[in-house]
């Protein structure tokens, strides 16, 4: 079972191919780079790359406007290029997830300009049109403050199409037989070359009814399960990693009672409540969340994040909790996006403070689920907040203090390196970690192993533990009779804490994974822990016959 589902004990590594690594020097990053840098991702200890799109594109929305499902953007090579990678990353023991980017398609696409053109086209069903502009066409836009509508008329079709996303990324009819059975296909051509699973993007949308008459909420579930079937036939161990921003009590919804649809879904919950707690240090509202989300298949799986490559969305947080997240993280409107999120990485929402981040990437990698890890952040990497959107944390990887911090060889990069000031590619970069064993580089590559030595977390059944400070998250997982207590200090100040971890007095010492040291319980059973400010600490929580037997070795 655990070969099976090898994603329950994993550690995610998500990268753009465009802003990797650019091997021909026309300043963008292409396979053939990736490929050159397989082995720094196999030394960091990843278990899988999630590749952002990399299909035909016109690339107005960062490659989510596909214009091509089969093939490889020329700017970023060939499949030839693209099999070659995946083979590479293969003799590494790295398996490739892609995105899957299937709700819409780029205007620009085959099947969109001869279903405008023909009425009476075949692809003319698969898409959603209206003769009439609907009631309601100025709700429910994905990105607000940006995007005016959801339905844009088109004078050839002399109709007017729907769109959750931008007016040039018209939507699928996922309802449509047809387009269900494109779908297969795509995935299965994928698989074929090597993929191992796949980032299905914006989940709900894509099950959704579509129409002028949809006026409320209609999800197609079963469709989840047709998903599923086809990857456990075609590969059994392949997976679906779904971006579902939905409420706790439709989770089932998308996992599947006997867990037949998602194999994995980003748990936007916890995140959310993540950042709140790391502005307030209150932990409760995290600890809620934790056991709102508790509930999923022996099979399933959550995907856990701090920054992806989207906004971090705010939207499930109380108006207050919001307001306090924005006050901490990104108080000025330069970093806020589409009236709901921040735009920033992380590293600059945390001040450049080392004790904060690597408290909260310790709690991201010790919470429930497998850790996602966004490309740059092992290193610190900032933003750029002169580039619009969510462009401003999609800059080129820094290599180097070479020009163009390694990333390229071309002397005009189509893509624009942070360089000055703290977060530059001069003071942040893997040459200068690499050489510092103290660095946030070697740490997190630390943090890696000492999370995949620690099953449990993935694998077992999970407690919060009472620690008497609403700024102290204490979690115990048990697992095949084997246990970790894990223990994070959000507060900036040193705090002291008693925890009763279980057991009886003899059969209750905390050892300390990270340098060896053991903690005794009192006779009431408790263990005194002082936390420094933004500390953490993990332990395995074992007997006298544990410590004797690690004693002998």
């Amino acid at each position: 079972m655990i070969n099976d589902l090898w994603y329950k004990n994993a550690v995610i590594y998500c990268l753009s191919v465009e802003s990797f690594m650019d091997a021909n020097g026309d300043g963008i990053g292409d396979f053939q780079g990736l490929a050159r840098r397989l082995d720094y991702l196999a030394g960091l200890g990843v278990s899988a790359i999630w590749l952002m799109p990399f299909q035909t594109s016109p690339g107005r929305d960062g490659g989510y406007d596909v214009s091509d499902y089969y093939n490889v953007d020329p700017r970023y090579g060939t499949l030839g290029d693209f099999v070659e990678f995946t083979h590479g990353a293969k003799q590494r023991g790295i398996r490739v997830l892609i995105d899957l980017v299937v709700n819409h398609t780029s205007d620009e696409h085959p099947w969109f300009q001869e279903a405008r053109r023909d009425p009476g086209s075949r692809y003319r069903d698969w898409y959603v049109w209206s003769k009439e502009k609907p009631d309601g066409a100025n709700q429910g836009m994905v990105f607000p403050g940006v995007q005016k509508t959801t339905w844009t008329y088109d004078r050839e079709a002399k109709a007017y199409f729907f769109h959750r996303f931008y007016d040039f990324q018209p939507d699928l009819n996922t309802a449509n037989p047809h387009v269900q059975a494109e779908i297969l296909k795509i995935m299965g051509f994928w698989i074929q070359l090597g993929v191992s699973g796949f980032r299905m993007d914006a989940v709900p949308f894509v099950i959704a009814k579509k129409g002028a008459d949809v006026s409320r909420p209609q999800e197609q579930f079963e469709m989840l399960r047709t998903f599923r079937e086809f990857l456990q036939w075609r590969q059994g161990d392949s997976i679906i990693l779904a971006e579902a921003n939905v409420l706790p009590k439709t989770d089932m919804d998308y996992f599947g009672e006997d867990g037949d649809r998602m194999h994995m879904m980003f748990n936007f919950q916890v995140n959310q409540t993540l950042f709140y707690a790391l502005a307030s240090a209150d932990c409760q509202p995290l600890v809620k969340a934790l056991d709102e989300t508790r509930t999923r298949p022996q099979t399933a799986q959550w995907g856990l994040f701090l920054r992806n490559h989207d906004e971090l969305d705010l939207g499930r947080l109380s108006e207050r909790q919001r307001n306090q997240v924005f006050a901490a993280f990104g108080p000025d409107k330069d970093m806020q996006l589409y009236d709901r999120g921040i735009r920033r990485r992380f590293a600059p929402m945390m001040d450049g403070n080392e004790d904060r981040i690597r408290m909260a990437y310790s709690l991201m990698f010790s919470l429930p689920g497998t850790p996602v890890l966004r490309y740059g952040d092992e290193i610190g990497m900032g933003d750029d907040l002169s580039l619009p959107e969510r462009q401003c944390a999609r800059t080129p990887m820094q290599w180097s203090t070479e020009p163009q911090a390694g990333f390229t060889k071309s002397t005009a990069s189509v893509l624009r390196v942070i360089s000055g000031g703290p977060y530059g590619y001069e003071h942040i970069n893997v040459a200068h970690q690499r050489k510092n064993p103290e660095s946030m580089l070697n740490w997190m590559e630390r943090l890696i192993r000492m999370r995949k030595e620690a099953p449990e977390i993935g694998w077992g059944d999970y407690r919060p533990v009472n620690a008497d400070q609403s700024g102290v998250l204490a979690i115990k997982y048990d697992w095949r009779n084997n246990s970790v207590l894990i223990v994070h200090n959000f507060n900036a100040n040193p705090v002291e804490v008693k925890i009763d971890a279980g057991g009886s007095e003899e059969d209750n010492i905390l050892i300390d994974i990270a340098d060896g040291t053991d903690s005794r319980a009192d006779k009431n059973g408790k263990h005194c822990l002082c936390l420094e400010g933004y500390a953490y600490k993990w332990f395995r929580v074992g007997g006298l016959d544990y410590l004797l037997s690690r004693a002998e070795i």
